[in-house]
């Protein structure tokens, strides 16, 4: 048993960290570009409303779909990136996407609390916009930035383990299939104890790096 064990957290392991790369991958251009097009009086910093709105609702539509349903639409998607709908890999597919919104709104946020002092000292030295956001926005929003990637890991490994529901493999699959179906509470336990650990470890490194970097400025 302890073998199955495992080889759960290991499809979890998986699951969280091709996840939340490609939702990274996705969320934080998408988040940058929410940030940047909002109008002039909220900071932007080339404002197109238009574009501004339809990103904000396309966001708020995908973080409105509950995860399980969200999974099912997108079993077309998972089989042909990676050839099936059931399994690890599979379930990397609806991941990313469910939380790139999460990432996504967590960029724009962080980046909105960034001083206007700031910018415009980076504008008078003749900055572009661009090299204000690379160079201005992204840095001084990063201590942020890691406690919003926290939440977003945080929130990942609750999604997976509801995958385990559909077949995604991992502690949530072990909880349901040997815990709940053979009715071995104790395998459900450890199952759950885990998560928790998991949690409390990535929780805890977020916040020692967000305050490293806080301290070293």
């Amino acid at each position: 048993m302890s073998q199955v064990i495992l080889l759960s957290l290991s499809q979890t392991l998986i699951m969280v960290l091709f996840s939340t790369f490609f939702s990274v991958i996705i969320g934080l251009p998408l988040g940058i570009l929410l940030a940047v097009t909002r109008s002039h009086e909220e900071g932007g910093l080339f404002p197109k409303p238009v574009l501004n709105q339809i990103l904000g609702k396309v966001v708020n539509i995908l973080r409105s779909f509950p995860f399980i349903i969200l999974i099912i639409i997108l079993f077309p998607l998972s089989r042909i990136i990676v050839g099936t709908t059931i399994g690890t890999k599979a379930v990397i597919v609806p991941l990313s996407i469910a939380a790139a919104p999460f990432v996504a709104r967590v960029v724009e946020s962080s980046l909105k609390e960034v001083s206007p002092d700031v910018i415009l000292a980076a504008r008078s030295m003749g900055s572009t916009n661009f090299q204000i956001v690379v160079k201005v926005l992204l840095p001084e929003a990063l201590p942020s930035l890691i406690s919003g990637l926290t939440l977003t890991i945080i929130n990942i490994i609750g999604y997976s383990a509801m995958a385990g529901a559909l077949g995604g493999g991992g502690l949530g699959d072990l909880a349901i299939r040997y815990g709940y179906q053979r009715f071995r509470p104790d395998i459900m336990l450890t199952s759950v104890l885990i998560i928790i650990v998991l949690v409390e470890v990535i929780q805890l490194l977020g916040n020692m790096v967000s305050a490293k970097i806080i301290k070293n400025r």
